[in-house]
């Protein structure tokens, strides 16, 4: 994904670079015309399906990291906190067969009392999670694009750091449909603020209102919980400080977790990156100890997803951590804490 990106984003100077990404641009011609077609029928309501209970979306406009999890895990436990109960809906992807996939068992180890289905067909888990769980509301796990479940609230995420994938589509950029499509959200919701300035988080309101100026937005920072082991036992960050680091991961957005522990001014003497959901074999394990023994590193940082797979407190001498983060609100939380409270309203006083 890194070589891709560097073609994307324009920092390769490779003189070959520029007939790739007119061909990428040619790509996204007929994908335009596929989402265009796509949605035009979901907006006519053809095999949209609505179920009994209040649905509540969590999505995103581009593909990689924009921290969807983080985000679901603060719904569902504000959704619980008003003791509804919560089932997660999502497709599993890159789920090995009959396994739950990386986010579902970080969401499983965060919110054991909130059951989790996995199912391309989100109507049939939908119906399951009525039926069997006695569902109030359900939430869709990366469902912004998956229109065949009709919500009650859609919840946008944009990632401060690329906030509109280089305002391409697939696979000249990073945007899985225009950014028109904001116009069918009703609450769009910036993260990462704290890894860019101010007047960058301005200059995104900005064009989200540009595009729809009705839509409420609220801004999330990253909040560092300290480091984990997966034994369950958390330290304080400064734990590791004055170590020799060796950091991996395989999700969406490497270099911003990277960033993130360069802020707390870790010495990290080589990072490795594997692709999203990535499944680690006893290869990987190998490869990640022998690079760690030779740069001389102490231990090992990845992050929940990756050890929530590998379920080790060591990899060899290495003692393996994870980074615990949260999401946090910094601006306009009242905006999502009524758009939230209006879908608890639907469930109804009798149910609660």
């Amino acid at each position: 994904m890194s070589g891709l990106l560097k073609i994307i984003d324009g920092s390769s100077r490779s003189p070959l670079i520029w007939f790739v990404h007119c061909l990428l641009r040619l790509l996204s011609l007929p994908y335009r015309l596929v989402i265009y077609w796509r949605n035009a029928r979901f907006d006519k309501g053809h095999r949209v399906t609505r179920v009994s209970v209040p649905v509540i979306s969590i999505g995103n406009l581009t593909t990689g990291g924009t921290g969807k999890t983080p985000m679901v895990k603060y719904v569902a436990q504000w959704l619980r906190d008003c003791g509804l109960r919560v089932t997660l809906l999502s497709r599993g992807y890159r789920a090995e067969a009959d396994q739950p996939n990386d986010e579902a068992l970080e969401l499983e180890r965060r919110l054991p009392d909130v059951p989790h289905l996995q199912n391309p067909n989100r109507v049939e888990s939908a119906q399951v999670a009525i039926e069997e769980f006695a569902a109030q509301i359900l939430l869709l796990d990366d469902g912004f694009q998956h229109r065949f479940l009709e919500r009650d609230l859609d919840i946008v995420l944009i990632d401060a750091t690329c906030p509109f994938g280089y305002g391409r589509l697939l696979p000249a950029g990073l945007l899985r449909e225009p950014v028109t499509a904001l116009n069918r959200a009703d609450v769009a919701i910036i993260t990462r603020t704290d890894r860019v300035s101010a007047e960058d988080v301005q200059q995104i309101r900005q064009q989200i209102g540009s595009v729809n100026n009705d839509l409420p937005i609220i801004e999330f920072g990253h909040a560092i919980d300290g480091l984990e082991n997966y034994s369950g036992e958390l330290v304080d960050c400064e734990h590791l400080q004055g170590e020799r680091v060796l950091v991996f991961s395989g999700i969406g957005n490497h270099q911003a977790f990277k960033a993130l522990l360069e802020s707390r001014k870790y010495d990290i003497v080589c990072d490795i990156e594997f692709a999203d959901h990535y499944h680690y074999d006893r290869t990987d394990i190998e490869r990640i100890c022998q690079r760690a023994q030779e740069h001389s590193a102490s231990t090992v940082i990845c992050t929940m997803k990756d050890l929530v797979k590998i379920q080790v407190d060591q990899l060899g001498e290495f003692p393996l951590w994870a980074l615990a983060v949260s999401l946090e609100p910094t601006a306009e939380k009242a905006d999502l804490d009524m758009a939230l409270g209006k879908i608890v309203d639907l469930v109804g006083p009798d149910e609660l």
